[in-house]
């Protein structure tokens, strides 16, 4: 017997991109749960967020988390809603995790460098504005 999700219209067996926390897989969808469905982690589409996500951008949090990508063939359940049917390849999960690895670097220190241009400004704005 096959599991169907009618508000979904996802069943077991298809190919799914999987929302998981900050994360996002490739995924295959297992069981059909409520409102959740288990997916079998197959490739990493982009990489889970450091720090804490309630203090999005704030290093002097109490504990800075560390985190890792799900691995290939991990097991997690998520919610229906954060899961979409995947019609493409499947990239290999190493090569996927390096990818994803790499943007989120890039990501970082993109975002390192507009800081510290965003503080030189506001710093020579203060000098003017005395």
């Amino acid at each position: 017997m096959e599991h169907i999700n009618a508000q979904s219209g996802l069943q077991v067996g298809d190919l799914v991109k999987a929302e998981v926390r900050t994360g996002h897989y490739i995924g295959e969808l297992l069981e059909l749960n409520g409102p959740r469905g288990l997916v079998k982690v197959l490739a990493v589409l982009k990489h889970p967020e450091q720090g804490d996500l309630h203090s999005p951008y704030n290093p002097d949090v109490p504990m800075f988390h560390e985190r890792r990508a799900l691995s290939y063939t991990e097991k997690t359940t998520v919610l229906l809603r954060d899961l979409v049917r995947y019609a493409g390849s499947v990239p290999d999960y190493s090569e996927s995790l390096r990818t994803a690895t790499e943007a989120e670097i890039a990501a970082l220190d993109r975002l390192q460098r507009w800081a510290a241009r965003g503080l030189e400004q506001m710093l020579q704005l203060q000098k003017e504005y005395k």
